[in-house]
């Protein structure tokens, strides 16, 4: 098998792939991306048995076969080539040669019969939309995922379909972040499922935030995202998400109008005295004053007091500083809405201008 191919046209697509790949394996072949010509084109797969990115380029006077060779070497040899090169590529045997003007690379190969495909499968639930509408609605909700939690149900995002409408959600059991877009489907069906974290984390590397289409197709145990030749194939967690619905403050009777930068730089400020482990910061609310008071075990202090719309009665409440941060950091809109009912129950705070996203923190006893 051989192609001939310019130095830039290989290396994006097989970037793309390689992101799927992982550096250490037990299993040597899943260090290496799989590569089938065909006359015209070039097809490249990586994968880590969980998530499965596919690829392909167009190739001049391309003879059919398909190898496998290890991804990084194969993606640092191409990137070091120099702009504009043309990439010659052909495999014999247990090698592949790499040639490019008096450059010449030879690597060691696997057989393309032992690389593992994700088998075909049939999806239940298709939509259509674009790649800015899918990265944004992960954008807002993918900080709040779980990292390595033993309930491995929480370590990924939900991704929800209703009757016109699609929805992310995330949450850590501490913190809970939701989005939601409508797309012009009313036909679309009800259905959840969970995306592995890795999964998450790769489609937000390879999204852009354009109007190219994208196609997402759900199955039983995959998600599918088709988009600009690039097909994204990521196995579901296998678990049961946590009823989102219950978990939203309803009750908020207490109401905080906030400019998001100001409060955003106050919550920065104190969160530089905060206990380093529990990152714990005290608000006190009085008629049109937010207080925030951060100490630590040294006994050092940080106090902030900005000007905020309060009507309520006074109130004190203490949060994870981080997490008020990240939710600031996430929202867009210049003023933010805090809804708070007491000291011991969550707080739901949204764009004031804008409720597609909701985020809830719990709040901390300090």
């Amino acid at each position: 098998m051989n192609f001939s191919i310019s130095r830039d046209a290989f290396l994006k697509p097989l970037q793309v792939v390689s992101g799927a790949v992982e550096r250490r394996h037990t299993i040597p072949i899943l260090s290496n991306v799989l590569i089938q010509v065909a006359p015209n084109e070039v097809r490249m797969t990586g994968t880590d048995l969980e998530v499965e990115l596919v690829s392909s380029c167009v190739v001049d006077d391309g003879v059919e076969g398909a190898v496998t060779v290890p991804a990084k070497k194969l993606v640092d040899i191409i990137r070091s080539l120099p702009d504009g090169a043309k990439v010659q590529f052909s495999a014999e045997g247990e090698k592949a040669i790499i040639r490019s003007g008096r450059t010449k690379f030879t690597l060691a190969t696997l057989p393309a019969s032992d690389f593992p495909n994700i088998e075909d499968w049939d999806s239940d639930i298709q939509l259509v939309t674009t790649q800015a509408v899918l990265k944004g609605l992960m954008e807002r909700t993918h900080f709040s995922m779980a990292n390595q939690d033993v309930r491995y149900y929480l370590n990924g995002m939900l991704f929800e379909t209703d009757v016109n409408l699609i929805r992310t959600v995330a949450t850590d059991g501490h913190r809970l972040a939701l989005s939601s877009w409508e797309i012009g489907q009313p036909n679309l069906g009800a259905r959840q499922v969970i995306v592995p974290r890795k999964g998450v984390m790769e489609l937000l590397r390879l999204l852009d935030d354009n109007d190219s289409e994208v196609k997402v197709l759900v199955g039983h145990n995959h998600i599918r995202i088709e988009t600009n030749g690039i097909g994204f194939t990521s196995k579901l967690v296998d678990g049961r998400f946590p009823d989102y619905r219950r978990v939203l403050p309803t009750a908020g009777d207490k109401t905080v109008i906030a400019d998001r930068e100001l409060l955003k730089q106050a919550c920065s400020r104190a969160a530089i005295l905060s206990n380093e482990k529990f990152r714990g910061v005290r608000i006190n609310l009085n008629t049109n004053e937010m207080c925030l008071t951060a100490n630590n075990p040294e006994q050092e202090t940080a106090e902030e007091v900005i000007e905020v719309d309060y009507q309520g009665a006074p109130l004190e409440i203490g949060f994870n500083v981080s997490y008020l941060i990240d939710v600031l950091n996430t929202i867009q809109g210049d003023q933010v809405k805090i809804s708070l009912s007491g000291p011991d129950t969550s707080g739901l705070i949204e764009d004031s201008q804008d409720d597609s996203s909701l985020y809830v923190v719990m709040p901390m006893r300090l």
